[in-house]
């Protein structure tokens, strides 16, 4: 068995960097915890006076070491060790995705049969 100091000691503490360089947090997160999870705080906490905020944890991407963090890891599988301090609060960095918007609807409808795109030529 564990006593509760060695279980806080596990415990991972992050701070999160939006682009315009504020952060949320730091807190302290178990290693078990998802990215998924991790992004519902983020939404949940994210600046109220802050315009075109995220809708949806869709609409962030989560950023540790260069590397973008899926939805379904946890911390423990993503965490890179090197340049870790013991104690040290790691930042992760979080990118709002661009709206998405349909590109058909952009390109004007054009009725005429598709060019092959193959430059071959039979001799």
């Amino acid at each position: 068995m564990r006593d509760s100091s060695m279980a806080a000691e596990d415990l991972i503490e992050i701070k999160f960097r939006l682009a315009d360089g504020t952060d949320i947090g730091p807190s302290k997160y178990t290693p078990s915890t998802t990215v998924a999870s991790l992004k519902e705080k983020i939404l949940a906490q994210w600046p109220k006076d802050k315009e075109d905020g995220p809708k949806t944890t869709h609409d962030l991407k989560l950023i540790n070491a260069g590397k973008i963090l899926e939805n379904n890891r946890t911390l423990a599988e993503c965490r890179v060790p090197v340049g870790e301090l013991p104690g040290g609060i790691i930042t992760m960095h979080v990118v709002l995705r661009p709206p998405m918007t349909n590109k058909n609807k952009d390109k004007p409808q054009n009725d005429s049969p598709k060019k092959s795109s193959c430059s071959c030529s039979i001799l």
